[in-house]
């Protein structure tokens, strides 16, 4: 599967995926197997994924998707593993042409992966050669999340976001960066939003797309927006939170049958896309469809269904109330994202909120989405950060 060399646990070892062309013609035979249930009774999605649309997915999946073109485009990057507090942790890492470039890691979340911020490497870490401006470079770091994708999976439990964001803070600590921002969406803005409540040296600001700034009680008189914000959080809870509460109270469960069937794990994977993201009816409206099985077959190739699920169980008392925090914070706002939080709120969690757009498209998924507007707002959103 993949092409290491082996070193001492603090070192830093380059890496390459290399899936083997068995696992690869498994997966085809096993998509050309499938075993489909009955048709929903229904005529939308309201019971999950649609018959035909996945029968589409699966289809394009089998005949048509090239996970070696995806593996090229990934080894095109400098990736490594290091082994921080007894777990190898993927990464990719590059460094800009630019000098005075502000380092930036780059968390995302589940069904997410690293697939989402490809598209921001180059623009982020070379801006003059996509029309921006030098001063506004950064060094990014990607790393993959404990249990996802490339990086090790715990034998043992304990990595909540606090010990992912006390890891993160170590690798760029062994990176050599003394100063320097992070990001992050969904799993990956709760571990950056502990990372400013835990402010590890270096750390100067963050960027969230994904605010967790519910207040600790729901006031009984809400505005307009109030009410949005707790109507959202009551459909992500709700009819959309069935793999949520799942992967919180039984991860192992749905990780024998999806590490069993692609066709399941595509399921699985689609569903979220379908549910959360600023489309036109169809997943494949906001988010192309080789970028969508690009993720679904990284979790395939890598059997992570179980352990990414686990991040759910380790962190089954957390809250959308995150904690208030102190250093700078740039927010970004996408329309479709749930659950969808008022300024107010925001501005009460994070008391130096020092940028705050609203963008005019863009779900939950907003690297995959929208990645040109995710890298304007962190340009902007970080951009008096730097020194």
């Amino acid at each position: 599967m993949t092409e290491e060399t082996p070193a001492a646990p603090a070192a830093i070892r380059p890496f390459a995926a290399m899936i083997a062309d068995a696992d690869i013609d498994d997966l085809k035979s096993r998509l050309a197997k499938t075993r489909w249930p009955d048709q929903e009774t229904v005529g939308d999605w309201s019971q999950g994924v649609r018959s035909q649309n996945l029968k589409a997915l699966i289809q394009h999946w089998e005949q048509h998707y090239d996970w070696r073109r995806f593996e090229a485009d990934l080894n095109r990057y400098p990736q490594f593993l290091t082994e921080i507090d007894g777990l190898d942790i993927h990464f990719i890492h590059v460094t800009s042409p630019h000098p005075d470039a502000l380092p930036l890691i780059l968390t995302h979340g589940w069904p997410s992966s690293i697939v989402d911020y490809l598209k921001l490497i180059g623009p982020l870490t070379d801006p003059v050669a996509y029309g921006g401006k030098a001063e506004d470079a950064f060094d990014v770091v990607i790393p993959s999340l404990p249990g996802f994708g490339f990086s090790g999976k715990p034998t043992q439990t304990g990595w909540n976001v606090d010990r992912i964001a006390a890891a993160w803070a170590e690798l760029m600590r062994r990176l050599g960066y003394t100063r320097w921002a992070a990001q992050g969406g969904d799993w990956g803005a709760a571990v950056t939003t502990t990372l400013g409540h835990l402010r590890p040296e270096g750390l100067a600001g963050i960027h969230l797309n994904t605010p967790y700034a519910f207040p600790q009680t729901i006031p009984e008189d809400l505005s307009p927006e109030e009410k949005r914000a707790v109507d959202t959080l009551a459909l992500y809870g709700g009819p959309l939170g069935g793999s949520n509460h799942l992967q919180a109270t039984k991860p192992q469960t749905p990780g024998f049958a999806l590490a069993d069937s692609p066709a399941g794990q595509a399921a699985w994977i689609y569903e979220k896309f379908q549910s959360k993201t600023d489309n036109q009816g169809l997943a494949e409206d906001a988010i192309d469809v080789d970028d969508i099985l690009d993720t679904i077959s990284l979790y395939w190739f890598t059997n992570t269904a179980a352990s990414s699920a686990r991040i759910y169980w380790e962190n089954r008392t957390a809250t959308m109330a995150g904690p208030k925090l102190t250093l700078p914070v740039a927010v970004t706002v996408f329309p479709r994202d749930i659950p969808l939080l008022p300024r107010t709120w925001i501005e009460d969690a994070y008391s130096n909120l020092i940028h705050y757009t609203e963008a005019d498209k863009g779900g939950h998924f907003a690297a995959l989405e929208q990645p040109d507007i995710l890298i304007d707002e962190i340009r902007v959103g970080l951009r008096s950060l730097r020194s």
